[in-house]
């Protein structure tokens, strides 16, 4: 077994979740976490000058999809430390009095609900770094995301058209890019409220806007930033960066992760499972 996915399956189990069982199962045998990663070259360009970006990539900071924060102890198997969060510069999300409250309750009595569980799409950014790749597309006039996991897409347009209207709400956003100078800029709106940022029960409303930067550094590194604000939920904007990594196995090849809402019932988990306490059953 890959070391890296039995860190995840054994963090899932010690913190009673159920998010990423189906990922350590399926991951077997990947490899992933143990290529060597080769001195890359600069990064190339297509015929109309922008970077080229296409091929596999994946997150290179895997702990990320515990926890977006900073945090002062070790949980969910994960060391204490820096996450991802560059600003502000405490790590912390900038949660309204009540939201803090809320996410307390979320990570102490509810994290069997995390929307992964239930094999719903993450949203943005949590798409971005949620367990396997993805495979980036640039067909002229569009930037396309195919991610492995829970059979999620984005479809990415380059011109100036205007968002969908407000009042339609999607797993995952409404995304409109445009290129400043060799950095990909994509405004992220039109998000629901029913996704989390990660696995500790850090969440947003439908209020959520998104702006993500990728910016090419070699053939084989992008840098990824992505500044969130939520004037329902946070006191101010906070960024996030990380980079991600191509995929060099010139044979791969992304498998179908196939998670369905409903292919195990939650409300049966037991307890150790990440399920909901029954009181009938300790009596």
């Amino acid at each position: 077994m890959n070391a890296r996915w039995g860190l995840m399956a054994a963090a899932a189990l010690g913190a009673a979740m159920v998010t990423l069982a189906p990922f350590e199962i399926a991951a077997q045998g990947r490899g992933r976490g143990q290529r060597k990663q080769e001195k890359a070259g600069p990064f190339t360009r297509l015929p109309d000058g922008k970077p080229n970006m296409q091929g596999y990539w994946e997150t290179r900071n895997f702990f990320t999809a515990f926890d977006l924060e900073t945090h002062e102890k070790a949980e969910f198997g994960v060391p204490a430390g820096k996450g991802v969060i560059i600003d502000p510069p405490d790590g912390k999300i900038p949660y309204q009095p009540w939201a803090v409250a809320k996410k307390k309750d979320l990570l102490e009595h509810h994290m069997f609900e995390d929307p992964q569980a239930h094999c719903y799409l993450s949203g943005v950014p949590r798409q971005m770094y949620t367990p396997f790749g993805f495979q980036i597309l640039q067909p002229s006039g569009y930037v396309v995301l195919l991610y492995e996991a829970f059979h999620s897409y984005r479809i990415i347009p380059l011109d100036p058209r205007p968002h969908i209207p407000a009042a339609i709400k999607l797993f995952e956003g409404d995304s409109r890019g445009h290129w400043e100078g060799d950095t990909l800029v994509v405004d992220v709106t039109n998000q629901n409220e029913s996704t989390w940022f990660d696995m500790a029960g850090n969440f947003h409303s439908d209020a959520l806007h998104v702006v993500e930067r990728y910016t090419p550094v070699d053939a084989n590194t992008i840098n990824y930033q992505a500044t969130l604000d939520d004037p329902k939920v946070f006191t101010r904007p906070f960024t996030i960066a990380f980079a991600l990594g191509r995929n060099p196995q010139a044979d791969y090849q992304q498998m179908e992760y196939a998670c369905v809402e409903g292919e195990k019932d939650l409300q049966h988990y037991t307890e150790s499972e990440g399920g909901k306490q029954n009181p009938a059953a300790k009596q």
